[in-house]
């Protein structure tokens, strides 16, 4: 397996080999497969509604940026239409009913989560889905408990690209932002992770669709599998 090595930002300074304190997800793309569960939740909307499936190759790359983007891909519309409200507390609704039928974590994940934890480097989630999915979705993938932190995106009065939600799960980790490393797969993850100061990672097997570039997030790497986060500990 190969890693892809971009500059250092100035922002963050260097740290040494084995003094991460915290690796910190993104959820949905990174931490978990959650966008099989999405897709089933939306179609099952859209039949509702009389209209034609939408098919998993066309959501996924909308996965990461929510509901307000699958919703667009699925009814066309935006947050200014009358029937936006209405229809993603539907979606989302019929999400959390069918909220881990074939959601898992990433293939590696679990090894390393085990490795992180046999090396007593604390780990967490920092997500913009709210908590009443974040919530029941860890608690359902048996995870919740060996968490440091899980920040939802209404946790704090702030969401991802603002660096609040990271830095509360660093209080949270008693680490320091510094010594954190933040991994994600929309360019809002990295520029968190910019702003709070931490180092970040893509995870290029996540949810990126054909216009993202992710070259020029000014990330500190990029990785193809999870066990590729050791080398960035």
């Amino acid at each position: 397996m190969s890693i892809i090595w971009l500059p250092r930002s100035s922002r963050v300074r260097a740290i040494k080999s084995n003094h991460t304190e915290c690796v910190l997800f993104d959820l949905d793309g990174t931490f978990a497969d959650t966008a099989q569960d999405l897709h089933y939740a939306l179609n099952l909307q859209l039949e509702r509604h009389g209209r034609e499936p939408v098919s998993f190759q066309r959501l996924r790359p909308s996965v990461s940026h929510g509901s307000r983007a699958m919703l667009q891909v699925g009814f066309g519309i935006d947050p200014e239409h009358a029937d936006f409200s209405a229809l993603q507390k539907e979606f989302l609704d019929l999400y959390l009913q069918n909220i881990a039928l074939q959601t898992q974590p990433f293939e590696g994940m679990l090894e390393l989560l085990d490795d992180l934890e046999s090396q007593a480097i604390r780990w967490g989630i920092v997500t913009n889905k709210p908590a009443r999915l974040t919530d029941p979705l860890m608690q359902r993938l048996g995870l919740q408990q060996r968490a440091s932190a899980i920040i939802s995106g209404d946790t704090t009065a702030y969401a991802k690209p603002h660096p609040e939600p990271i830095l509360q799960a660093c209080r949270e980790s008693d680490a320091s932002p510094e010594r954190t490393l933040y991994i994600g797969d929309a360019q809002r993850d990295i520029e968190a992770g910019r702003n709070a100061g931490t180092r970040t990672l893509i995870a290029m097997f996540g949810y990126l669709g054909d216009t993202d570039k992710p070259e020029t997030w000014q990330a500190d790497g990029q990785i193809d599998h999870p066990v590729q986060i050791l080398d960035w500990l």
